[in-house]
């Protein structure tokens, strides 16, 4: 992929022809599109476009001026919007390839050159616009009745854009900054390593001594932050234009391994080379034997391990699964390769898979690919080692992937909430470096009884994706009863707590990260025991007086009641009224049913089921407390008590 390299051959070529493309721009155009050069094809067919007036078309929303100043053959027409289409795709600006694909839809060349409608969605994907994007690609392979491949990749597509939906709906909890000043130029940077506190990079910034973008590997020192220094290599001038990049350290970090491509003919030939640094300077690199480097084909990004006796790298080599594929090697005392061998089907997949990194500790590996479902281009895929056997690789999610290309991860040696990548998510055609903050957390606290006080082993925790309802784990909590579960993204979730013998919970997990407890307010979550026909009173439950009316906090107190019920579907309660012994028992009986049933006539309101609670008025007949003193006085607290409203469950289904 040009962007990951950014060779920039074609700026050279640009000067040299500039000159000539005016005879006939077409032609130019052609042959640096049959060499894989679209940068420079894109530049040909823009000045052939311009000379067939179809530059004025091309507006937002891209669409025709309504004026009749077209020029030249419709055929001609046709095939410059395609090929110029084409060409900013296959350099990847999807915004400009987007704008072109439509002209030739909206121009009817749709007929002629029937993949247009696949490259418009793949474009209007890669531009974030999802929907747009599925409609094209439906419409697409519905209509389209050539080779399987391409309907193939409309459906991958498709499945991309409902993944990028969901992805960008619920974000992880990680934020993606580009890196500045030193780190960023008006070229590409990234693949960027660390050692002993200096950092180590590619960048195709303008080189000053070569009057030209060429790529090569800078160092930061960690005591000149800001003064990005170019590593010049020994002797290594057998080569035109020679280019570096991608740069690795053996375990000792005296060895520098490096990707070096140089252009032959119309073929860009990649290999992995080491460089030895002695006496303060770093040597004429020397080419890995052919274990890594294959005749004829290309092995690139090289990765050691931090042992140094492992090399992880990228070819397309035979022995793979097509594309280009992550492969691993044994190094020997001299860091040349013993051997390689391909990661296998897990790992890789019929298309590209690029830029590997490996932690030996936890057995991670962390690489990207255009194989698996995605958001699109290049993916950040992770996958772990079980002896031997690697597991399903999982996309790492947005933001860490955009619907661009995404490359070289390396999580900060200082802080393990940190990492770095490149992506060209903010270019139309550059890689640039990010730092990655991982605001991830994990979402913990103790299960105690409401009465006691005191922790309460043996409750069953879930913890429940709450858009699929599918739990996504469970624990049950020891004689600690302390529970924690990782929160990674913005997706909703909840905790369902359950108990024999205790009322159910399901709380809103926390989106900030600050657990704040029992409706989530304190690190505490208390569950309320219960038996079967023993009275629970529900405090607070306010009437005027002589009336049956609820005043609005009573409201509140009863929505706590409603949760209840919502969160233990399969109980049903009685809601009772009592009154203290003033006025006549028929009186106070009427007046408790009347004030029981209003109870119960807002939590139906509520969404609770009629089957499932029923009102009944007790009047004076249950008192709790004395109504007055053994010396026959009022006793206003006994009242008080006595005017109570209670529910007891009558029935666990």
């Amino acid at each position: 992929m040009k962007k990951i390299f950014l060779t920039l051959f074609l700026l050279t070529s640009l000067i040299t022809v500039k000159a000539q493309y005016k005879a006939n721009p077409v032609a130019f155009g052609d042959k640096a599109f049959n060499n894989k050069d679209y940068y420079e094809a894109a530049y040909y067919y823009k000045k052939a476009a311009e000379g067939l007036s179809l530059i004025k078309q091309q507006a937002i929303p891209y669409h025709s001026s309504g004026k009749d100043d077209k020029k030249g053959k419709v055929q001609d027409r046709a095939y410059v919007c395609y090929q110029l289409a084409d060409s900013y795709r296959l350099y990847e600006n999807y915004l400009e390839a987007e704008g072109w694909y439509y002209n030739v839809l909206n121009e009817n060349y749709e007929a002629k050159y029937p993949l247009t409608r696949l490259w418009y969605g793949v474009c209007l994907r890669a531009n974030q616009r999802f929907d747009e994007a599925i409609t094209q690609l439906t419409q697409f392979n519905q209509a389209f009745a050539g080779e399987q491949k391409y309907k193939d990749i409309a459906e991958k597509e498709i499945k991309n854009c409902r993944f990028a939906k969901d992805q960008y709906k619920y974000p992880q909890l990680i934020e993606v900054v580009k890196m500045k000043d030193a780190y960023a130029s008006d070229g590409s940077d990234y693949a960027l390593i660390q050692r002993d506190g200096n950092s180590y990079f590619t960048s195709s910034r303008f080189v000053k001594n070569d009057k030209k973008h060429l790529n090569r590997v800078y160092a930061i020192s960690k005591d000149k932050p800001n003064d990005p220094v170019v590593i010049n290599f020994k002797n290594d001038e057998s080569k035109n234009e020679l280019e570096y990049g991608t740069p690795a350290l053996s375990a000792d970090g005296q060895k520098m391994y490096i990707t070096r491509w140089y252009k032959d003919g119309s073929k860009i030939l990649h290999g992995i080379y080491y460089s030895q640094f002695t006496n303060g300077e770093w040597g004429t690199p020397k080419k890995l034997n052919s274990n890594i480097n294959a005749d004829g084909f290309n092995s690139i990004q090289p990765f050691v391990t931090a042992d140094g006796k492992h090399l992880y790298f990228t070819s397309n080599k035979p022995g793979g699964q097509g594309g280009d594929d992550i492969w691993t090697s044994d190094l020997d005392d001299s860091g040349d390769a013993l051997n390689s061998t391909n990661l296998g089907s897990t790992i890789n997949t019929a298309l590209d898979e690029q830029a590997p990194y490996y932690d030996m500790a936890s057995k991670r590996l962390v690489y990207s690919s255009k194989g698996f479902i995605g958001l699109g281009g290049f993916d950040f895929f992770e996958s772990w080692d079980d002896s031997g056997k690697w597991s399903e690789p999982k996309n790492m999610g947005y933001p860490m992937n955009s619907a661009k290309d995404d490359l070289y991860f390396l999580p900060d040696k200082l802080d393990a909430k940190k990492s770095y990548i490149s992506s060209d998510r903010e270019s139309d055609c550059c890689l640039g470096l990010f730092s990655v903050q991982d605001k991830r957390y994990t979402l913990s606290g103790i299960v105690i009884d409401c009465d006691t006080h005191k922790p309460l082993p043996g409750v069953t925790v879930s913890f429940i994706d709450s858009i699929s309802k599918q739990t996504i784990k469970q624990i049950v909590t020891d004689n600690t009863a302390r529970y924690a579960f990782d929160i990674t993204t913005k997706r909703p979730h909840s905790l369902l707590l359950e108990k024999k013998g205790y009322f159910s919970k399901n709380l809103p997990a926390p989106a900030n990260g600050q657990m704040s407890g029992d409706t989530l307010n304190s690190p505490e979550i208390c569950l309320q025991a219960f038996e079967v026909e023993k009275p629970i009173v529900i405090k607070n439950v306010l009437y005027d007086f002589n009336k049956a009316t609820l005043r609005p906090e009573s409201k509140t107190v009863l929505n706590e009641l409603v949760t209840i019920l919502k969160d233990n579907p399969k109980i049903k309660v009685e809601l009772s009224a009592h009154t203290d012994s003033i006025g006549s028992d028929k009186y106070n009986l009427k007046l408790s049913q009347a004030r029981a049933q209003a109870c119960v006539d807002y939590i139906i309101a509520s969404g609770i089921e009629e089957s499932r609670i029923y009102a009944k008025g007790y009047g004076k007949r249950n008192p709790i407390a004395p109504n007055s003193l053994p010396n026959g006085k009022d006793n206003p607290e006994g009242r008080q008590l006595n005017r109570r409203t209670e529910f007891k469950v009558t029935k666990v289904e």
